[in-house]
């Protein structure tokens, strides 16, 4: 993350050393696994309340982590958009309508749409910031609206409706992570990521458990050891721990060989549901996945030459 309006990547970082690329592919196998897990979740506990369980406990763990290395401070006024952007679209938006769209599509390929955010950031930096493509992102973008449409494809042919409006709210989801990308890169900030993530995730889960609590009261769980291993995962793991590996680790190695690496997510996200829930790769979702893929691929590294570059 930078305070700066571009971001300074480069292809090469003698700095990368083997232990952190082994925190980084710790960190894409939880956030992969982690679509299946909470799949399996959502036949015990509804959206909202996965969602805010898993906030929470994450919250609790990351205030704790804080607090014990002396790091835990109340935020200062100007970080409050940023609080309030990373908490209430990337976490609380972003999370909801993902888990509302997997009751309504298979979860390997609910990964592969929510992590089309490389897509959309290009597109806000066009129409909003008015900042020009260079002709491989202009090419990688079309690939890319491509595999959405291929991935639309089966749903919109056979009328599925449900389906079709679960593929909408992951596309939705996928635009508010790429909102709060931009945001993130034009932020002055004032305090550590680390130090505002707690209060961050505080302020996903709370309006959550409101939420929650207001349209479908106190949750009836049939609490059992597996239901408990899987909020661990997610929460405590998947979510705290991932997210201090991600900082810690994005420091130490150029944005381009970091934002490449977490499209292994979707990638162990589809391979673990066949794995895991039994689902199929159709023929569309092959398509589908090798444009996305391609596609992202594209807009990540295709301004980049040899040597530092500005995006």
């Amino acid at each position: 993350m930078t305070a700066s309006n571009t971001i300074s990547i480069s292809y090469a970082d003698a700095r990368t050393s083997s232990g952190d690329l082994l925190k980084l592919g710790i960190m894409v196998l939880l956030w992969g696994f982690s679509w299946p897990a909470m799949k399996i979740c959502l036949l015990s506990i509804s959206p909202l309340w996965l969602a805010a369980i898993r906030f929470g406990s994450a919250a609790l763990c990351l205030f704790l982590f804080t607090g014990i290395r002396g790091e835990l401070k109340f935020p200062v006024k100007q970080d409050i958009p940023i609080i309030a952007s990373v908490g209430l679209l990337q976490m609380m938006a972003f999370t909801v309508l993902g888990l509302i769209a997997m009751t309504k599509v298979a979860a390997g390929q609910a990964a592969l749409l929510a992590y089309t955010t490389p897509l959309w950031v290009s597109l806000i930096t066009v129409v909003v910031l008015r900042r020009s493509l260079g002709k491989s992102q202009l090419y990688a973008v079309i690939a890319g609206l491509l595999g959405i449409v291929v991935v639309f494809s089966p749903s919109l042919l056979n009328g599925q409706s449900a389906a079709i409006i679960g593929d909408i709210m992951l596309l939705g989801a996928a635009l508010c992570w790429s909102i709060v990308i931009v945001h993130v890169r034009q932020h002055q900030w004032h305090s550590s990521p680390l130090m505002l993530a707690p209060w961050q995730m505080l302020l996903s889960a709370l309006p959550l458990m409101i939420i929650a609590l207001i349209t479908e009261g106190i949750p009836h769980i049939n609490w059992n050891t597996e239901l408990v291993s899987l909020l661990v995962f997610i929460g405590p793991l998947a979510t705290c721990f991932c997210f201090v590996i991600s900082l810690a680790v994005g420091r130490r190695i150029n944005s381009v060989s970091m934002s490449v690496a977490t499209l292994g997510v979707p990638v162990i996200g589809l391979f673990s549901s066949i794995l895991f829930l039994g689902e199929k790769i159709t023929l569309a979702i092959a398509v589908g996945v090798v444009l996305i893929l391609c596609s992202l691929v594209g807009i990540l590294i295709g301004p980049a030459k040899m040597g530092d570059q500005q995006i």
